[in-house]
């Protein structure tokens, strides 16, 4: 009886010690939970307003001007100039061809000339002379008539001898190759002791001048009739981005060519853009991306592309509510470009769009916002840019 009684006392205090544990433990619980603090996030004001559009293509650099440089003569060619891929200025001296012959061809011109004049010299003395005897009928008018038509023809034959000495100096100044335009020079085609000339006309080096350098691109015709509706200046500016490079590489420039015609199998028109390439950066041949000005007249609510989530609803993006709460927004959007987003419903003027700690963000969490408007906002996206074109 008495180990009976030991046994249920034992098991009464175990039974209470698992029950004194449990509400330790649970009291520990409560104790612990901790409350999730507010996310700090950084905002911009939306607001609708005059924004410059821009549309972007890609494009292919071509030389604004590529001359071949050819022999005009021939002869044996005696010296180069240049080195290969050297910039040169017009009119600097590239090649020599040899001169002897074409000095030699020049002296002559100049003694058949001098010859001539010393024969009309006679001709003028015996036309003076006879004159006279002619006017007393002492000498035959055929004599005279003579002296006259030999004065005549030594005349023609010195006219003949300036156009020879022309013709031979232009051909000894031929010996000497000029550049015809400033630009790059390629590789030389011919060497020290050819013989070029002969034949076709021989090509010796081609030049092409990379300042201004032309970007053609190709919008679609629809983009085109949008362009010259809303277009409103004449030579809108444009400006390239060269990809690949370690620093970003952008110049400067405006439209100042646009097709005609309608390319059938792509329906796309070609234009043109005039780039600044004084530092000469870019090549011809370069892929490019071409930003084209078209309006800055019209007003929009624009946000920043990297701020918009899409999911099976649609777009959307996160504002910060009056209770200082993460509000989801779904969006329709317009014209984008890969600096704004055009909003055409879900946002409205001063709502505070949420522009960072995006991974962390959901609906009805609170937040503790930081204005960055000044900095972040659409104008300073426009500006940091260079989107804001300089009105001349």
């Amino acid at each position: 009886m008495p180990n009976t009684l030991n046994y249920k006392s034992f098991n009464l205090i175990l039974i209470f010690s698992v029950i004194l544990l449990s509400a330790c433990s649970g009291e520990k619980k409560v104790q612990t939970k901790k409350v999730t603090p507010p996310l700090n996030v950084n905002v911009i004001t939306v607001k609708k307003e005059a924004v410059p559009i821009w549309k972007q293509y890609t494009g292919m650099t071509k030389a604004s001007s590529e001359q071949d440089v050819r022999a005009r003569v021939s002869g044996i060619l005696e010296k180069i100039y240049f080195k290969d891929g050297a910039y040169v200025k017009k009119g600097d001296k590239l090649f020599k061809i040899q001169q002897d012959e074409y000095i030699a061809t020049l002296n002559v011109a100049k003694a058949k000339k001098q010859q001539d004049e010393a024969s009309l010299e006679l001709a003028i003395a015996d036309v003076n002379r006879y004159k006279p005897l002619v006017h007393e009928g002492l000498a035959p008018r055929a004599t005279l008539e003579q002296y006259q038509a030999k004065q005549s023809g030594l005349k023609a034959a010195i006219a003949g001898d300036e156009a020879e000495i022309t013709k031979a100096k232009l051909q000894l100044g031929y010996t000497i190759i000029k550049a015809p335009i400033s630009g790059r020079t390629s590789a030389r085609h011919v060497d020290v002791g050819n013989l070029v000339g002969q034949g076709e006309s021989t090509l010796l080096t081609t030049i092409v001048s990379t300042n201004p350098i032309y970007t053609y691109f190709s919008p679609s015709q629809n983009d085109v009739r949008l362009f010259q509706k809303y277009r409103n200046i004449e030579k809108p500016y444009a400006f390239i981005e060269v990809q690949g490079t370690q620093k970003k590489l952008r110049l400067d420039g405006y439209v100042d060519f646009e097709n005609n015609v309608v390319d059938p199998l792509t329906s796309t028109v070609s234009m043109r853009a005039t780039i600044d390439n004084k530092d000469k950066k870019v090549l011809p041949g370069t892929f490019v991306y071409v930003n084209i000005f078209i309006n800055d007249k019209y007003k929009f609510l624009m946000i920043p592309p990297e701020v918009i989530f899409s999911d099976q609803l649609g777009k959307f993006v996160y504002i910060v509510d009056k209770n200082s709460k993460a509000k989801r927004v779904d969006i329709k959007t317009g014209y984008s470009s890969k600096y704004y987003v055009s909003v055409k419903s879900g946002l409205n003027d001063g709502d505070k769009l949420i522009i960072s700690s995006l991974v962390k963000l959901k609906s009805g969490r609170t937040v503790k916002a930081t204005d960055k408007t000044q900095t972040d906002g659409i104008n300073a996206i426009l500006k940091n840019n260079n989107l804001i074109p300089q009105k001349k």
